[in-house]
């Protein structure tokens, strides 16, 4: 038996069940995990209120990133070996203190990337990764506006945009969140409680507007976001912390600016091993070059995860929050 935290009926954090498990050997090309940190996400509420059916049904394993170390193989497994430390990204599972895990979406860290930063940078980091070399490839002198600056992924993508030459916008909630953005790349701060941030981009740019937005967001920021984007500017929706982007008439971008617009996950940017591991590679290297870091500044025990949930949708966070498992 294991302690996990459980979902056993769609719901708000009360929903979140700490108890004891079994789980079977690991098998065919599984690996067994003894895990020591959880990433804590906005995805996993996605799945705790059921606005993500749960893929193995009721009840379920809550979390979606951990990190651990393998302590046993399944039949087939030939690319990992018991005592490897390993992270990953997959549908549930991660709120346990031990798992059996799919070893092909294992990836293996490296010696200068500990559990915790790993726990905050499988999910996270690899979508920034995706977000600003791939989805659009941020380059020298873009401009770009990140929503939620001040989260798990917005401090993570200022620093990299940063780096990537780009002058950074950011969204945030308080004046402690815009000191917080602005220590983490960010050039500008918006205090969207109290700022009309379209109107602020459109000063901060002197009226040029931005290359590209990324939304974690959703709701209560569309379609104001596509006001702050120049023409042929892309929209880059990644989230829903408030609530889903509703269907749109899509002239909307034509009336806009011949905008793009598209809603990007990490599930299909690291679908193929190759793919998932050039895009944890490049992840890795520039935390570990200190250039971009992953700050951790909430961490719960298992037993606390509905406390974690309250505190992640009220905005009380900052930065990446984990469970240690």
């Amino acid at each position: 038996m294991v302690a996990a935290v459980r979902v056993h009926k769609p719901g708000g954090p009360e929903v979140l069940t700490y108890e004891e498990i079994d789980i079977p050997p690991p098998g065919p090309g599984q690996v067994r995990l003894k895990q020591h940190a959880a990433g804590i996400n906005f995805i996993d509420t996605y799945f705790r209120i059921g606005m993500y059916p749960s893929p193995v049904g009721m009840p379920f394993v809550a979390g979606n990133e951990g990190t651990g170390e393998v302590i046993a193989l399944g039949p087939g497994v030939t690319d990992l070996k018991v005592g490897d430390r390993v992270g990953y990204v997959v549908p549930l599972g991660a709120y346990a203190a031990e798992r059996n895990l799919p070893a092909e979406r294992a990836v293996k860290l490296p010696a200068g990337i500990s559990y915790e930063q790993a726990a905050a940078t499988m999910l996270k980091g690899m979508t920034v990764c995706y977000l600003v070399r791939r989805t659009f490839e941020v380059k020298p002198g873009n401009t770009v506006l990140i929503h939620a600056a001040a989260g798990g992924v917005g401090l993570i993508a200022s620093q990299w945009a940063n780096l990537l030459g780009a002058t950074v916008i950011g969204t945030v909630g308080t004046k402690e969140k815009a000191a917080l953005a602005k220590a983490n790349g960010c050039h500008h701060t918006i205090l969207y409680r109290d700022e009309d941030f379209v109107a602020r981009v459109k000063d901060i740019t002197k009226g040029a507007l931005c290359d590209v937005v990324y939304d974690g967001v959703g709701k209560t920021t569309f379609p104001a976001s596509l006001d702050c984007l120049r023409p042929l500017g892309m929209f880059v929706s990644f989230g829903s912390a408030s609530g889903p982007v509703e269907a749109f008439n899509i002239n909307l971008l034509q009336t806009k600016g011949s905008l793009f617009a598209t809603r990007p996950t990490l599930n299909h940017y690291a679908a193929k091993r190759e793919d998932l591991l050039k895009l944890a590679a490049e992840t890795f290297d520039v935390i570990m070059s200190g250039k971009v870091k992953i700050p951790v500044n909430q961490k719960y025990p298992l037993k606390d995860a509905r406390q974690a949930h309250i505190d992640l949708e009220s905005r009380a966070t900052t930065g990446a929050s984990i469970l240690l498992t």
